[in-house]
C-alpha cells in the first residue's frame, strides 16, 4: 500500500492557489487545541474535530472507520 506524503502547503496551493491561508481568522480549535484555519482539512467525529495535519495516518484511518467525516474548513 503506497502512502502519498505531501507538504500541506503544496496541497493548499493546489486547492486554493495560495501556500498559506489568506484569512487570518481561525475556523476553530480541534480536540488537542490546534487552531484550524480556513482551507485546512479536518475530521469531524461526533462533537469532536481533528486537524488532519496534526494526527497520524493510523488515527485518521481509525476515525474514518468509526464514521468520521472529512471536511475542509471554510
Amino acid at each position: 500500500m503506497a502512502i502519498d506524503i505531501q507538504d500541506p502547503r503544496i496541497t493548499r496551493t493546489i486547492r486554493t492557489g495560495y501556500p498559506e491561508s489568506v484569512n487570518d481568522e481561525p475556523f476553530g480549535v480541534d480536540l488537542f487545541g490546534n487552531e484550524i484555519m480556513p482551507g485546512d482539512e479536518y475530521l469531524e467525529w461526533e462533537d469532536d474535530i481533528f486537524r488532519k495535519d496534526d494526527i497520524s495516518f493510523d488515527l485518521q484511518q481509525f476515525l474514518l472507520h468509526l464514521g468520521a467525516e472529512e471536511k475542509i474548513a471554510e
